[in-house]
């Protein structure tokens, strides 16, 4: 007999459907599931840390069921404590204690590369005057220092600097600073922005930086001069991508580094990049490459935009919410069971939509995805939109945070490969066929799994996607060759970099339905139907015994869940951005299975 459920209950409302899974919190001295640990189930607030107000701090986040305090105290980014930290440090040590005396975590916030000096212009010590020769740099030669004005977080007669990585002195104090932190016995390091300075106005496409050091690694590692040997921007110049690998790899190690050092002193402090290219093209630009930098840290923290600057709930359409499930999927994927928190936005006084929807509307998105929720205003990291509502999504997500934040496992997912170096070299070519493909998946209501080059040999499904995939190394195509040999299917859309034989069971599909789903997506989301995609649909057979009846507009996730398979769906229909919803958005939960021969259907409310 199918499984029949009518849900239109939102986040932080009692939900009143069976099968629910009622857990209570963690507190500090309680052990977490093997494999996890406190990061897997934060629920973030953040706050100012002042010398004298830790307990406050503590306080508040206990009132609106905050467990993952993050605490601004920058040591590095700030060149008066940079040079002289000991009063932050005393302050880190004290919420630390404060913290744990609550049964709960904290983790504090210290710049990547950037570094301000407060009034600037009235003293003469600032990184910049004193240390010239650590800036970041054009090709041109041009430091990277800006004043007031040039992002909302630069004050008028400050000095704004951004430091190459490969500057000696300034590593190893940073370094340094990054060990007094960890011995403070606060549990995380969260590291803002760790990035080559290519996002400023007039920055974005210098390729920076081009400082001595830099120039001299560079050379030592392929012996090119990054001055003279490449095309800047031209991807098919061998030397320029050699340019965008190092550059990519300089801040792999560098938080790797970060992390040795953290936990030379502390071994349980934890290393949190926060980064906002997600898996576009920004990412290479900025160095900062999510998939690469999963493996050298414990969690990242995801201020992810879905690449077209529509940072606030309030704000998205449909198509917008789809894409960011996209995104967030392919975090998951990538951490490989670390956690992902999301540093997103919901509302930024726009009238037309209210506070607790937009709030909730964030929230369910994220942690249907199996991300950890955090909640701030505008665009910012502290406070809260509506702390009754925080206390409401908080206390819900708590009451239910095994089933989201155990580990997922695939039934019998069909594969979607990501690429990194095709989204590295070919991003305009590859994201809109991966995104296209998933987003129709998601649509279609099939199971789906996310497979990397880390990932290809757990990967046990009967069907991989390459959405448009041109650039495969030999190990790669090795094990497509012994996976299209064990009689399981390949579809290769768009660009074929396979160098397969034809075979009954390799399909290629050109050009790539994936990029024609997501082109009509974006001309008119509303209208477009996975029906459109029917024959190449007609390639993929579901596997997992489940069979899902649902709008369009409904996303879901398949996955097991303590073994046993549980369905993620969430309702998009409806959502106008800058508009109030008219229907309100659904939060579908997870619903397990003891057969998996049994279908749901979901009825639109």
């Amino acid at each position: 007999m199918p499984a029949r459920s009518r849900l239109t209950n939102r986040i932080g409302v009692v939900l009143t459907f069976a099968l629910l899974i009622f857990m209570a919190g963690f507190g500090l001295s309680q052990q977490f599931p093997a494999g996890q640990n406190w990061t897997h189930y934060v629920r973030i607030g953040a706050y100012g840390l002042k010398s004298d107000n830790a307990e406050q701090i503590v306080r508040n986040a206990q009132e609106s069921n905050v467990f993952g305090i993050e605490v601004d105290n920058d040591i590095p980014g700030r060149y008066e404590s940079f040079v002289n930290p000991e009063e932050k440090l005393r302050a880190i040590q004290a919420v630390a204690e404060k913290a744990h005396q609550a049964g709960n975590r904290a983790f504090v916030y210290i710049a990547g590369t950037e570094c301000i000096t407060a009034n600037a212009d009235q003293t003469p010590h600032t990184m910049a005057k004193e240390h010239p020769d650590w800036l970041q740099r054009k090709l041109t030669g041009e430091p990277a220092i800006f004043g007031g004005g040039t992002a909302f977080w630069i004050r008028k007669g400050d000095e704004d600097v951004w430091v190459s990585p490969y500057a000696p002195e300034w590593r190893k104090i940073y370094m340094q600073r990054v060990r007094q932190i960890a011995a403070t016995g606060i549990d995380g390091i969260y590291v803002d922005i760790p990035y080559w300075m290519t996002h400023f106005e007039g920055w974005e496409n210098t390729w920076a930086s081009f400082d001595d050091y830099t120039v001299a690694e560079f050379r030592k590692q392929t012996g090119l001069d990054a001055r003279k040997d490449l095309k800047l921007g031209d991807f098919n110049d061998a030397n320029f991508r050699k340019w965008v690998d190092f550059r990519i790899q300089t801040f792999t190690d560098f938080m790797h580094e970060i992390d040795v050092n953290a936990k030379s002193v502390n071994p349980e402090i934890k290393t949190i990049p926060e980064i906002y290219p997600g898996i576009e093209q920004e990412a290479v630009r900025v160095g900062a490459d999510v998939y690469s930098l999963y493996p050298v840290v414990d969690v990242i923290a995801h201020e992810y935009e879905f690449g077209n600057g529509n940072h606030m709930a309030s704000s998205r359409n449909p198509l917008d919410w789809f894409a960011y499930q996209v995104g967030m999927h392919s975090f998951r994927a990538f951490a490989q069971g670390k956690p992902t928190w999301i540093l997103n936005y919901s509302w930024d006084g726009d009238k037309k939509v209210d506070k607790p929807e937009s709030m909730m509307n964030l929230a369910m998105s994220e942690i249907m995805a199996g991300a950890n929720f955090w909640d701030a205003p505008g665009h910012s990291m502290a406070g809260s939109n509506d702390l009754a509502t925080r206390k409401k999504i908080f206390s819900w997500i708590q009451a239910h945070q095994e089933t989201f934040y155990l580990p997922r496992k695939p039934i019998h997912p069909v594969g979607v490969y990501f690429s990194p170096a095709t989204r590295n070299y070919h991003a305009d070519d590859f994201i809109p066929s991966y995104r296209g493909i998933l987003i129709l998946l998601m649509q279609s209501h099939l199971e789906f799994q996310v497979v990397t080059p880390r990932t290809l040999t757990e990967f046990k499904g009967d069907t991989l996607i390459l959405p448009d995939v041109r650039v495969l190394s030999d190990s790669e195509r090795s094990w497509l060759q012994h996976y299209v040999g064990a009689d399981k299917k390949l579809i290769v859309t768009g660009a074929d970099a396979t160098q397969l034989a034809p075979a009954p069971n390799v399909v290629r599909i050109e050009p790539c339905p994936g990029k024609a789903y997501m082109a009509a997506a974006e001309a008119d989301f509303e209208h477009n139907a996975p029906e459109s995609q029917a024959a190449f649909l007609k390639n993929i057979e579901p596997g997992s015994g489940i069979r899902i009846e649902a709008s369009p507009q409904v996303a879901t996730s398949v996955a097991l869940v303590e073994g046993k398979p549980h369905v993620f769906l969430a309702n998009f229909a409806g959502l106008r951005g800058g508009h109030s919803c008219p229907t309100p958005l659904t939060l579908y939960l997870l619903i397990p299975y003891e057969c998996l021969s049994e279908s749901l259907r979901i009825e639109q409310p």
